[in-house]
């Protein structure tokens, strides 16, 4: 088949064509498989002849019948064709497969958070039809974004406070918090209409040392600060002591408030907000997996 050059898409529907005739036993009975009148089959087969330079078949009063070339390019013709079947079938899993590794960092105590749409994202990329391993890094906001930064790590979930400008964001969800005291606290048991939110400041409170946006910030300043903490988890240890007030995610402290051991002071005063973003990198080479990820995130935004 060297006069035949590089194959065109003209060339392999000749080559279908030619297969179905002879499958078929001839012009005639081809013309219904292929749904084009004897003529245009005929034309089909001398082009086809032209253009690898020899005669495939014989066809008039005595029948149908290929020659000894016209055998060969049969077989090699059903090679050809099967693997383009096969080529084609694995293309289309590659869309339905994905495969590799995904890292990803994210800061603590998010798993309770009820619109975690992370998990139901990292659910879909470890489906049994792709093969996917997934790598979690929990780590301070900070690391998080220095692995992004650096590479380490394909995608972080952090509070949107002090990002750099060469990371792109992606909201997920905006975290509520508010000002909790445990049941062995003098406030637990005071209603909040007895009492003004001036009237907190006699208390020890707890400073976060971890980024806040300014509103929060705003919020801890107004109180008697007199510890601190490093993270959520341990902001939670001191207000368990009963001897300090503090802020906390509604949804890290929901399981101390359904058990009667916390609950929150001034709700409709005591109270901000913090937004949670996706972070990647701008400048992010192609990842198939990554891609695949965040698609499934875009998948469950509201």
């Amino acid at each position: 088949m060297a006069a035949l050059g590089q194959m065109s898409d003209y060339d392999i529907r000749l080559v279908r064509i030619f297969k179905t005739v002879v499958e078929c036993g001839g012009f005639t009975a081809a013309e219904t498989t292929l749904g084009i009148s004897r003529s245009a089959i005929s034309q089909h087969m001398s082009d086809l002849e032209s253009r690898l330079g020899f005669s495939l078949c014989q066809r008039g009063r005595g029948g149908f019948n290929l020659t000894e070339e016209g055998k060969e390019i049969y077989q090699a013709g059903l090679t050809l064709l099967t693997a383009l079947e096969t080529f084609k079938s694995d293309v289309n899993a590659l869309h339905h497969t994905i495969k590799g590794e995904l890292n990803i960092g994210i800061t603590d105590n998010l798993v309770t958070l009820p619109a975690m749409n992370v998990t139901h994202a990292l659910a879909a990329l470890t489906a049994p039809n792709h093969e996917v391993t997934v790598h979690i890094h929990m780590e301070p906001s900070d690391a998080v974004i220095r692995g992004v930064m650096d590479g380490h790590l394909h995608v972080g979930v952090v509070p949107a406070v002090n990002l750099p400008t060469s990371l792109a964001t992606r909201l997920l969800y905006d975290e509520p918090s508010y000002l909790y005291c445990s049941a062995d606290h003098p406030l637990f048991s005071l209603p909040d209409d007895a009492s003004t939110s001036d009237h907190l400041t006699r208390y020890p409170a707890i400073r976060p040392r971890y980024p806040l946006p300014d509103t929060a910030r705003q919020a801890h300043e107004a109180l008697n600060l007199q510890a601190s903490a490093s993270d959520r988890e341990g902001a939670a240890f001191l207000i368990l002591t009963g001897r300090f007030i503090g802020f906390l995610p509604e949804h890290v402290a929901a399981q101390w408030v359904a058990a009667g051991k916390m609950r929150a002071l001034h709700p409709t005063t005591q109270h901000y907000r913090i937004p949670f973003v996706l972070v990647t990198r701008h400048d992010r080479r192609p990842n198939r997996v990554v891609d695949a990820f965040l698609g499934f995130i875009k998948q469950r935004e509201p």
